[in-house]
């Protein structure tokens, strides 16, 4: 798959390598982010400080660092959630259709009516503060377009020979889908994983900077990001730099979801 990549994709994926490099270290750069030195507070950019101190004097590069395996974690776990629920419920509607199709069709439908920051602001104020509330949050919130996925290739797949010879030598329903249907399925699913991880990192991110995010003392770039307003116009580097690392980290995700959405597409046609 990686050889079916783009040039893009591959400068992509080089980069989320690069970042997961980075969140393994990211524990020896600890004891530095929490350090507070209020005589060194809002200092510019520097050698000692390559991306400046904040309003507590501690080192921003080290916090963004240390931040780094937060919000990958989560990105990660969330879309990881939402593939799950996603595929068991776009599985069944597309394997079972009929009365179980048409219903888990307008659930899918209900929820994706409603708009996906108000979901999200609505479950992160009403469940207790911790990592897996933001997780929970997020992945109740994007499930649905991992279950449409998941519906379509299985509708497409469920009527073909070696699943009628499955369901002929006695498989039964959860034997063919993820014995037979799921590896078929597989592919468009994960260029839907890598989009939602993309997603699940900037919704993260928006919850911690509205306060509704990661309690303290845990702190992902969304939560670095939220002190930043108040000082804009005097310590620009409280934004820039880890609005940077959202970025970047977005940027990749997202262009190796395309590339891999390019080359599952190719595949399919030799």
């Amino acid at each position: 798959m990686i050889r079916r990549l783009s040039g893009s994709g591959r400068i992509a994926l080089a980069v989320v390598a690069f970042l997961w490099a980075v969140a393994a270290v990211s524990p020896l750069f600890a004891r530095r982010a929490s350090e507070i030195r209020l005589g060194e507070r809002l200092q510019a950019p520097s050698p000692g400080h390559p991306f400046g101190t904040d309003d507590l004097g501690r080192d921003v590069a080290a916090r963004v660092v240390v931040a780094t395996p937060i919000s990958l974690a989560i990105g990660l776990v969330a879309a990881g959630v939402s593939l799950v629920v996603g595929f068991g419920i776009g599985a069944a509607a597309g394997y079972f259709g009929g009365a179980t199709d048409l219903l888990l069709s307008r659930l899918i439908e209900v929820v994706l009516c409603f708009p996906v920051l108000f979901l999200l602001l609505a479950l992160a104020a009403f469940l207790p503060p911790s990592p897996a509330t933001v997780v929970l949050a997020i992945a109740l919130t994007t499930w649905p377009s991992d279950a449409r996925y998941a519906r379509a290739e299985i509708l497409k797949a469920r009527n073909l020979d070696y699943a009628r010879a499955a369901r002929a030598a006695g498989a039964g329903p959860v034997r063919v889908l993820l014995r037979h249907l799921l590896p078929n399925a597989l592919p468009p699913l994960l260029v839907s994983a890598a989009f939602g991880v993309s997603w699940a990192i900037l919704a993260e991110a928006a919850l911690s900077f509205l306060g509704v995010g990661l309690p303290a003392p845990a702190s992902s770039w969304g939560g670095i990001l939220s002190a930043a307003p108040a000082y804009i116009e005097d310590a620009w580097w409280l934004a820039l730099f880890p609005g940077l690392a959202l970025f970047a980290t977005v940027s990749a995700y997202n262009l190796l979801a395309e590339s891999l959405r390019h080359a599952t597409t190719e595949a399919g046609r030799t």
